[in-house]
C-alpha cells in the first residue's frame, strides 16, 4: 500500500507509543539526499525501576550505544524523522514495514503476527556469536567447556567486532534492494579471500545462519594444509553443504561470484587481487582488512614537496605509504562506483592491523573530480597503485 511519508510516519509512530503492544522497532538505510548518524537504530521498550522507556541501540558501523528515553511523541517523531528510509515497528499482533521511494513517497505493509513483549533491561553484554559455539572450540578460540581461552581473549574480540560490522551493513544493503533478500533457493553468497585459519569465516557462517539468513561460504587460501583443516572442522560440525575451502592463489581463485567479499590481513599486493576479483564479480558488498602494504612505499623514490620533510624519517615514510595505499583503493572503489567508507575494525590494543575498508556497491557514477583527484595524487607521487592495474577496464588515464 503506497501513502504519504507522513502517513506513514504517524502510523509507525503510534504504534510505538503504544506501550501496550509495542515489542522493537528497526530503523536503516538513508534517505536519498539525507545523512544520518547512524547505520541502524533498533529500539525497544523496556521497563527501569518501574518506569517504561525506549531503548535505542545505535550503531555506526564501528559500535554500538545504548540510550534510554521515555516514550513520548516528540522523541519518536524526532526519530523517525532524522533520515532512515527503511522502518519497521513490530508490535504483540503485527509487524508494520515503511519504505521510503526515492519518490518521496511511502511503500507500506503490514503482516500478522504474534509475539510477545520482553521488557527486562538486561545488562549483560549482549555477544553476537556465543562462546559456547562449537565451531569455537574446534578452532581453539573456545576450550571443551565453552569458555574463551585466555590467550585467545583477542582473537575472539576481533570475530566479534568483525559481526559487529558486517551485520548492520550487510541488513541495510539488504533492506535497501543493494543484495537480494537471501532465501533457501537464493541463498547470500559469501567469498573470504585469503581466509587462513577462518575464524571469520566461520564466524559469518554461524552467525548469519543462527539469524535466519541462509548463506553459502567459501573460504580461499593458498595453503593446501588449511583446506584440509578447514574442511574437516566443516565435516566435524556437519555444515560442509553451506561452507566450504579452496586452495587457490586469491589472483587465480576459480571462484566467480560473491554477493560479499571478505580479506582480512592479506598480505601486499593480495589485499588488491580480492579488491578486483571483487569488483569483476560484481560484489555488492566489500569488507577490506589491508596488511603489510609494500607496493606502495616501494614505488616512492623522491617525495614530492613539502613532503620531503616527512619521508625523510623512514617509519614516517612506511606509515604514510600505507594511508597512500589505502586511500587510492579507496578512491578506485568509488570511481567504479561503490560507497566507500574507511573505519577502525578493532581497537589498537587487539591488533596494529586495525583499518577497514568497507564498500556497498551503488552503480553511481563517478563525479570527474574524483577521477582527476586520483590522477593528480598518483601524477604527484610518480606511483601506480597495483590495484589500477588489476583494473584493466577502469579507462581512466
Amino acid at each position: 500500500m503506497q501513502l504519504s511519508k507522513e502517513d506513514a510516519f504517524i502510523q509507525a509512530s503510534s504504534r510505538i507509543l503504544d506501550t501496550s503492544t509495542f515489542v522493537r522497532a528497526v530503523l536503516s538505510g538513508r534517505l536519498r539526499n539525507m545523512q544520518v548518524e547512524y547505520e541502524r537504530i533498533d529500539v525497544r521498550l523496556v521497563e527501569i525501576k518501574g518506569v517504561l522507556n525506549l531503548q535505542l541501540m545505535q550503531n555506526d558501523g564501528r559500535a554500538t550505544t545504548t540510550k534510554n528515553i521515555l516514550p513520548n511523541q516528540l522523541a519518536v517523531d524526532e526519530l523517525l524523522g532524522s533520515g532512515y528510509a527503511n522502518i519497521t515497528v513490530e508490535s504483540t499482533n503485527e509487524a508494520f514495514s515503511v519504505r521510503i521511494t526515492k519518490s518521496g513517497d511511502a511503500q507500506v505493509h503490514t503482516e500478522k503476527h504474534e509475539v510477545e513483549q520482553n521488557l527486562s533491561h538486561d545488562k549483560k553484554k549482549n555477544r553476537l556469536l556465543d562462546s559456547s559455539d562449537p565451531f569455537l572450540h574446534e578452532v581453539g578460540i573456545a576450550d571443551a567447556k565453552g569458555v574463551i581461552k585466555p590467550s585467545r581473549q583477542d582473537k575472539y574480540k576481533q570475530v566479534e567486532e568483525f559481526l559487529r560490522l558486517l551485520s548492520p551493513t550487510l541488513n541495510s544493503a539488504i533492506e535497501a534492494g543493494q543484495i537480494h533478500k537471501p532465501t533457501t533457493e537464493n541463498p547470500l553468497r559469501i567469498t573470504d579471500l585469503g581466509c587462513g585459519h577462518a575464524y571469520l569465516t566461520f564466524a559469518a557462517h554461524q552467525y548469519l545462519m543462527k539469524s535466519g539468513i541462509p548463506v553459502v561460504v567459501t573460504g580461499i587460501d593458498i595453503r593446501e594444509e588449511s583446506r584440509d583443516r578447514n574442511n574437516a572442522i566443516a565435516q566435524k560440525l556437519s555444515i560442509s553443504k553451506t561452507i566450504h575451502f579452496k586452495a587457490e592463489e586469491i589472483a587465480k581463485t576459480t571462484s566467480d561470484i560473491a554477493d560479499v567479499a571478505i580479506a582480512l590481513h592479506a598480505c601486499d599486493t593480495a589485499t588488491d587481487d580480492a579488491i578486483a576479483w571483487a569488483v569483476k564479480g560484481q560484489a555488492k558488498l566489500l569488507l577490506i582488512a589491508p596488511c603489510c602494504h609494500h607496493d606502495i612505499q616501494k614505488q616512492i623514490d623522491k617525495a614530492p614537496e613539502p613532503w620531503g620533510a616527512i619521508t625523510k624519517f623512514g617509519l614516517m615514510k612506511e606509515r604514510l605509504g600505507d594511508l597512500l595505499t589505502d586511500s587510492l583503493r579507496a578512491q578506485l572503489l568509488r570511481i567504479v562506483g561503490y560507497r566507500v567508507e574507511i573505519i577502525e575494525f578493532v581497537g589498537g590494543e587487539h591488533t596494529p592491523r586495525n583499518l577497514m575498508i568497507r564498500a556497498v556497491k551503488t552503480d553511481a557514477k563517478p563525479e570527474k573530480s574524483e577521477i582527476d583527484r586520483y590522477l593528480e595524487i598518483t601524477a604527484q607521487w610518480a606511483i601506480t597503485p597495483a590495484l589500477e592495474k588489476k583494473l584493466p577496464t577502469l579507462n581512466i588515464r
